[in-house]
């Protein structure tokens, strides 16, 4: 995870990876003329302050970046020359402490002894993965070919949030392993106004002794929390009327809590989509953070306010990250239609592309305590799908959302296996 460490850490420590039998050692002259190594962090390349090298053959890769990514605390004492990393996952807290010069190392008070004592140079300590990372459960491999160290991040605790769409009750099965979920039945309409009956958007109609409210209901009776998605595009400029008028912006957030009330909703996510793509950015942004602070007003306080945004990266810039992070309960990066249009689906958004929208949120100010990634699961696959999901375990950010719970199985069970191996609720 990424996590403050102010104070924490005196020296940049770096971190060996130990190959022992499959990087044959080579002669310095070698290596100096092999290509450079690099590393990847579930499937995505991770930037160091420093050269990865091979010595003695020994991979040495700059531990406080890895460290970091995993979501590992770590502690330099020069005094006595020791390093203290200290993990906690499902509840169960592993330390590990290991001294320069040293093979030995001590995990959770247990003497273990290492494939290569931790060395210091030039200010920087070099550690040996693979004896330290077992400890944790990350994976590691090497490609000889492309001079690639692979590391896979063990399972991880988050936030897991899950949209409900009209059309999804044949996964409701899923909910349980989510730690809220979103329904999809409301929307701004073509004339500005809020309404539970619209085309894409609407409350589903009753099947029996299953209805809208018993569903809301089951889910709050299992600590899920549960919220209704409003959403609105500003295609026609529908939503910059209702936003830009008071009678409109009134009625809506009179229809919102209205039917907050009437099913029992515990939050209200909005997916406000198409701001500062064609009208001024900076305008759009002032009339959505009036609205959102308004709502919350409006809002009795025990009701969750989430938003779902484009991401910084894409062609609509009216989302003041900093201001509705403020305002809201967290927000929902929606990473992805980077593909272009006519892409077919199961086609990865690009990794780089993603890690920029998340690195741009945190920079822009939204804090990553409140920060989602929206993983839309129509392109992604049982594979790159824990590419996205180690992103947002990378930056330790809240949590992960997925769009959209119908689609978990619809290649099959590979998907839920794949994001299970990954994360798990918090």
């Amino acid at each position: 995870m990424f996590i403050q460490r102010t104070g924490k850490i005196a020296v940049t420590a770096l971190l060996t990876l130990s190959m022992m039998g499959s990087i044959p050692a080579t002669h310095a002259d070698k290596l100096l003329a092999a290509p450079a190594i690099s590393v990847q962090l579930d499937q995505v390349p991770l930037t160091f302050d420093a050269t990865p090298r091979i010595d003695q053959g020994v991979t040495y890769v700059p531990f406080r970046t890895v460290g970091e990514a995993l979501g590992i605390d770590i502690n330099w004492n020069s005094k006595t020359q020791t390093v203290t990393a200290v993990n906690t996952s499902k509840g169960k807290t592993t330390k590990v402490v290991l001294q320069v010069g040293s093979k030995t190392a001590t995990v959770n008070g247990t003497k273990v002894q290492l494939a290569a004592a931790p060395v210091q140079r030039e200010g920087r300590v070099l550690i040996p993965l693979s004896s330290f990372s077992s400890q944790f459960g990350v994976r590691t491999g090497w490609n000889q070919a492309t001079r690639t160290v692979s590391m896979v991040s063990p399972q991880r605790e988050m936030h897991l949030r899950a949209f409900y769409a009209v059309r999804s009750y044949h996964e409701i099965d899923l909910l349980p392993s989510m730690n809220s979920v979103v329904f999809g039945w409301s929307r701004i309409d073509r004339d500005g106004e809020f309404t539970l009956e619209g085309k894409e958007y609407q409350i589903p109609p009753a099947a029996g002794e299953v209805t809208p409210e018993s569903i809301v209901a089951g889910a709050a009776e299992q600590q899920i929390q549960p919220s209704l998605m409003v959403y609105a595009l500003d295609g026609n400029g529908e939503l910059t009327k209702m936003l830009s008028d008071s009678t409109l912006r009134q009625k809506s957030m009179d229809g919102i809590q209205a039917a907050v009330q009437e099913y029992g909703f515990g939050g209200v996510v909005l997916d406000f989509e198409g701001l500062g793509f064609k009208l001024d950015a900076s305008r759009q942004q002032q009339l959505l953070n009036q609205y959102v602070k308004q709502l919350r007003e409006v809002l009795p306080s025990n009701i969750s306010i989430s938003l779902a945004l484009p991401p910084l990266n894409s062609a609509y810039k009216g989302y003041d990250y900093k201001t509705l992070a403020s305002i809201a309960d967290d927000l929902i990066i929606m990473a992805y239609q980077y593909n272009p249009v006519g892409t077919k689906a199961q086609v990865p958004e690009p990794n780089s592309l993603v890690d920029q929208a998340i690195q741009l949120a945190l920079q822009a100010g939204a804090p990553k305590e409140k920060l989602l990634l929206g993983i839309n699961l129509n392109s992604e696959t049982s594979s790159s799908v824990n590419d996205k999901l180690g992103l947002a375990k990378r930056y330790d950010l809240k949590g992960a959302a997925f769009w959209r719970l119908g689609i978990f199985r619809l290649h099959g069970s590979g998907m839920e296996d794949a994001i299970r191996d990954s994360v798990i609720k918090e």
